[in-house]
């Protein structure tokens, strides 16, 4: 992965914010909540956390007594989410998912959303959430499928495709629906240590007002902002109105109504 694919920095966290969180990522933060209450944990490690949106979800939901670790690579990123909740049972820590500064056998639960497919080391990130869950503890995370199955990523990478043919940004096919293979995943859990590896695949509806929203969400919201600016700084807001008309192309000019697919993982320290 290259190292592009984890930056999330000037205005790009808080355009992530306001127009990714709400029209694909709250519809699975809602569902990790809901399958974290079935659970029952009492501590609770996130990593990835980004701008707190499972955290959020999840603190709604502790009992007196719980307590929830959000932890992010980015200070920006997690900053946002600090300012967002309010909760003495929720704190917060910069932390690499791949060397977290955790003790061993510290968790009944480790929570990731869409931040696996950013490890640089997949094994190693795993090998960490092993490391801090104390014995039966479970590692719930999920990913997204293939970008064929995640209708606007695929407007947005095909509209960018075009607009730069010679040199196409592949961030949103290489990163976020780059890492997908069922199989591929179990077997790595496997050799992280964890037994009772499961996967299910998850179909959601990716909603906003308008074209605009979803448009300024992929090309100024994500890593892709950086590839369109790497290629040609002057074409940003053009590559944003032609991803917005290929949207409404596609969905029309009201509200937009998606379909978006991921794959939920949970895994046990036996």
């Amino acid at each position: 992965m290259k190292n592009a694919d984890r930056q999330f920095s000037g205005s790009v966290p808080s355009n992530y914010e306001r127009y990714m969180v709400p029209l694909i990522f709250d519809p699975y933060a809602q569902d990790l909540a809901a399958r974290v209450v079935e659970l029952k944990p009492h501590t609770i490690l996130e990593t990835a956390a980004g701008t707190g949106v499972v955290t959020s979800a999840i603190a709604k939901t502790l009992a007196q007594g719980d307590s929830l670790l959000a932890t992010d690579l980015n200070p920006a990123m997690l900053e946002i989410a600090k300012q967002a909740i309010s909760n003495p049972a929720v704190t917060f820590q910069q932390a690499d998912a791949t060397a977290l500064p955790c003790a061993d056998d510290s968790f009944d639960l480790v929570v990731c959303q869409f931040g696996a497919m950013f490890f640089p080391d997949k094994l190693q990130g795993f090998r960490e959430a092993f490391r801090v869950l104390h014995k039966g503890g479970i590692f719930l995370f999920n990913v997204w499928d293939r970008i064929e199955f995640n209708e606007i990523a695929g407007i947005a990478n095909a509209t960018l495709g075009k607009l730069f043919p010679k040199n196409p940004p592949t961030f949103m096919a290489r990163t976020p629906h780059g890492y997908n293979e069922i199989e591929k995943i179990e077997a790595t859990l496997k050799q992280a240590g964890f037994e009772n590896v499961s996967a299910e695949t998850v179909v959601k509806r990716g909603c906003a007002p308008s074209a605009k929203e979803p448009a300024i969400g992929y090309c100024q919201g994500t890593p892709m902002r950086g590839e369109i600016e790497a290629r040609d700084s002057s074409k940003l807001e053009l590559a944003t109105n032609l991803t917005e008309q290929a949207i409404i192309d596609r969905f029309g000019n009201g509200p937009i109504d998606s379909i978006i697919q991921a794959i939920v993982f949970t895994a046990t320290k036996a």
